[in-house]
């Protein structure tokens, strides 16, 4: 499981990466910030690190001389371990980046990259790690979510979320038989903006529906036409 994380706390950082100027930029922009950092130049370093070793953060390298970073996030993600992870790559495609997303990361940045837009993005998910705020459990009919644990149970069985899954069940249960545009999710949840043409808050929307509906009565989250989507909660 993932260590505690907190934006204003120095992080334990598990960097994944095979090329040595990347890595020693990451490191160095890491360092400069505080943060301790532990290297591994080889997919199946990384993933054995990630595994045995409790991190707050990891950022991985989508391609590796050994391996892909996709397979690394899947077989983590499949080992419980929630710890956010930030993909590092070459790769300018959407569809690349939307692969990342599904099978677990927490955000995608392209190379090049300056240090600045590397913190900010580290930052922000650090701050979406640590956002629930003093309530420890939110209720709708069948739901619920409990925001210490980062449980969801629907039915009282569990269902497994991934990182992104569960930050934007909070958000929408946090604002219940409320509309929520599609920016505005990807602005609070993520916070950062997406390309409206994109099909990333659909994706997501429609993974938490799938999970729900394996043990609920009814759909909980409905698309609003033209205007976004909202949790129905009230009779």
């Amino acid at each position: 499981m993932a260590a505690s994380t907190n934006q204003n706390e120095k992080m334990d950082i598990l960097l994944v990466e095979d090329d040595p100027t990347v890595r020693t930029l990451v490191k160095a922009v890491l360092e400069n910030e505080g943060h301790l950092v532990q290297i591994a130049e080889t997919a199946s370093a990384g993933e054995n690190l990630a595994i045995s070793d409790s991190f707050d953060m990891i950022i991985l390298d989508l391609r590796l001389p050994d391996g892909n970073g996709y397979d690394i996030c899947i077989n983590i993600r499949e080992n419980e371990i929630t710890t956010p992870v930030l993909f590092l790559s070459a790769e300018h495609e959407t569809d690349v980046k939307i692969k990342c997303l599904k099978v677990g990361a927490d955000d995608y940045i392209t190379k090049p990259f300056n240090s600045e837009e590397l913190m900010a993005r580290i930052e922000a998910i650090a701050r979406r790690s640590n956002s629930q705020g003093i309530e420890e459990v939110l209720n709708c009919k069948e739901l619920r979510v409990d925001l210490i644990g980062r449980k969801l149970q629907v039915a009282e069985k569990d269902v497994a979320l991934t990182n992104n899954e569960f930050n934007l069940l909070v958000y929408l249960m946090k604002n219940q038989n409320r509309v929520i545009s599609q920016d505005e999710l990807a602005k609070k949840v993520w916070g950062i903006d997406f390309d409206t043409q994109t099909n990333y808050i659909n994706v997501y929307i429609s993974y938490l529906r799938k999970k729900i509906r394996q043990h609920a009565e009814h759909e909980y989250i409905e698309t609003v036409r033209k205007r976004g989507f909202v949790l129905r909660c009230s009779n």
